[in-house]
């Protein structure tokens, strides 16, 4: 259950957002656990809209860049302008120094601008010449792409889609879902009065940092990271030839920092085994690098996911608190 502010944050989200509810709770816990968060769907599934109903909920600074081939880093980043008046160059902050970044269709800006937001993503710092910038606190990344339109994108590097949490699939809504979000959009929008501010948000984000992670949980996150590297020793030979790079230890970093903020919006003190199992889909599948063999078999990382997970057991923890064995 969540706690009031992040209740009534969710609450006004959804008063523009209809279902959705795996992609409101990834945002939600990305924000916790100060992570950053890739949103794929096809166009018209609301992912912008949902991205800017957060930020508003929140009542921080919010910016929104959108991606295109003609973009360069000082877009992004800010650049150095030189000052007539007093003869010397100034520095002219970019967008990225805002508390919730929205990088719409990321995929349609070339590699240049793309490494341009590896430091502030990775580092939380942005350099530019020879001074160095903080970025605020807190600071997140909500990128969105496009899965079925190629011309003109081009595919993230595998060095910055390591530096997202998430990646999160968004698909069709129900036919219930869809009545109602044409009827919401014919009628007058309400938009998301803001509940949280960001200095609540940071003591939420050391209150999830205080839950109890047991060691047997950290060892489930390692294992299911691990068996993406060797599928053949985790007992699914016949989908080794799928996987030509298996996830980085970040996957198993951020199954536990996910965990704990996701046991602190179910509102535990203690992580579960559950809560790494959940997340494990989002955390894995834009880390692993697929053969051509995979490719051309139509097998995508969930494919190879689903089994994998079946086949990794859940340790049985028992909590000192309970006493009792928790699965």
């Amino acid at each position: 259950m969540l706690s009031g502010p992040l209740e009534e944050t969710l609450y006004q989200v959804k008063k523009t957002i209809v279902g959705q509810d795996a992609l409101l709770e990834r945002m939600l816990v990305a924000l916790l656990a100060r992570g950053h968060l890739l949103v794929e769907g096809v166009p018209g599934l609301a992912k912008t809209m949902a991205v800017k109903a957060l930020a508003q909920a929140i009542g921080g600074q919010f910016q929104r860049i959108q991606f295109t081939s003609d973009l360069v880093p000082a877009d992004v980043v800010g650049t150095r302008i030189y000052n007539q008046r007093d003869g010397e160059f100034q520095v002219s902050r970019g967008p990225v120094f805002t508390n919730l970044l929205l990088a719409d269709e990321i995929n349609r800006a070339p590699a240049k601008v793309q490494s341009a937001l590896l430091e502030v993503m990775q580092e939380r710092q942005v350099t530019i010449g020879r001074e160095t910038f903080p970025a605020p606190e807190p600071f997140l990344v909500m990128a969105t792409q496009n899965p079925i339109e190629s011309e003109g994108t081009y595919p993230l590097p595998e060095a910055q889609l390591d530096r997202f949490m998430f990646k999160v699939l968004v698909g069709y809504p129900s036919a219930t879902e869809e009545f109602v979000v044409v009827e919401r959009m014919i009628g007058t929008t309400e938009r998301p009065a803001p509940v949280l501010s960001p200095e609540r948000l940071l003591e939420f984000q050391r209150t999830a940092d205080a839950v109890y992670v047991d060691p047997q949980i950290i060892e489930f996150a390692v294992s299911i990271a691990a068996a993406t590297r060797d599928l053949a020793g985790a007992g699914l030979p016949e989908m080794a030839r799928y996987v030509t790079f298996g996830a980085s230890p970040r996957a198993s970093i951020n199954m536990v920092l996910g965990a704990k903020a996701l046991a602190f919006l179910r509102g535990r003190d203690y992580a579960l085994p559950t809560d790494v199992r959940d997340l494990a889909r989002d955390v894995l599948r834009h880390r692993l690098v697929l053969s051509y063999e995979a490719l051309a078999d139509d097998v995508s990382p969930d494919d190879i996911l689903d089994p994998l997970l079946a086949a990794i057991p859940l340790p049985e923890i028992a909590h000192p608190e309970r006493g009792a064995r928790t699965p």
